[in-house]
């Protein structure tokens, strides 16, 4: 009976891998995406080119994306390592930052000096000016995790989207305040690792990067140009 109640709940489980898009031009220039549609630059595609090396031997049965393009690109590579087509959802899009998308930080800082103090404290209860509300984001963000890892029990399903919605599920799943400071990295195409059951999810690993540092994948890559990796 005991062994039988195991398989259960193995049974329930699905492994999560969130991933982050690659990086932008705008990561580089600190300037808000929000859910305007950027590309990908030369560094983010050779990212996610190691991405699809990365997951090839994971088990991923379903692939979903934020439909955003810099999210569906890098979702393409994954697609590509595990050989499953992309399912695209809007609830995976990054956090909608109204006024302050296409702006840099320091823009913001010095244009709304008040909002600004309010967006880097945190506040649970603020959005930008036409923008989403912090809670009502990571509400959302959560809601489709749990939706689309529900959908896949005794699965490895993986989700691509964005920095924002990374910063939610480790939020969610390690039980952190939204209104507290963050201390964990959100890397571009870092691979993060989530348990997701009837309870909700559990951190298994955070930030993993090792594919675009291990020299030995080099030989895949098929002569692509190799690009260094931004800090």
């Amino acid at each position: 009976m005991h062994e039988a109640n195991q398989d259960d709940a193995a049974q329930q489980v699905t492994r999560v891998l969130a991933v982050r898009h690659g990086e932008t031009a705008w990561n580089v220039d600190t300037r808000i995406q929000g859910q305007l549609d950027i590309p990908l630059n030369e560094t983010g595609r050779w990212q996610a080119h190691r991405l699809a090396l990365a997951v090839a031997e994971e088990g991923i049965s379903a692939v979903y994306s934020s439909d955003l393009l810099r999210a569906f690109e890098t979702a393409q590579s994954v697609a590509r390592g595990c050989g499953q087509p992309i399912n695209t959802d809007t609830g995976l899009r990054e956090r909608g930052f109204g006024v302050f998308e296409g702006m840099t930080f320091r823009e913001i800082e010095q244009r709304w000096p008040e909002q600004s103090e309010r967006w880097r404290k945190r506040d649970p209860e603020f959005g930008p000016e036409g923008g989403e509300v912090l809670r009502d984001f990571f509400d959302r963000c959560v809601a489709t995790a749990t939706r689309l890892a529900a959908a896949h029990p005794g699965e490895t399903i993986a989700l691509v989207a964005h920095g924002g919605v990374m910063d939610s599920l480790y939020r969610a799943a390690s039980r952190v305040a939204l209104d507290a400071p963050r201390s964990w990295q959100l890397g571009n195409a870092s691979i993060n690792r989530l348990l997701y059951t009837p309870q909700g999810f559990t951190l298994v690993g955070w930030s993993d990067t090792y594919h675009l540092e291990d020299s030995s994948l080099d030989e895949s890559t098929d002569g692509e140009t190799k690009v260094e990796r931004a800090a």
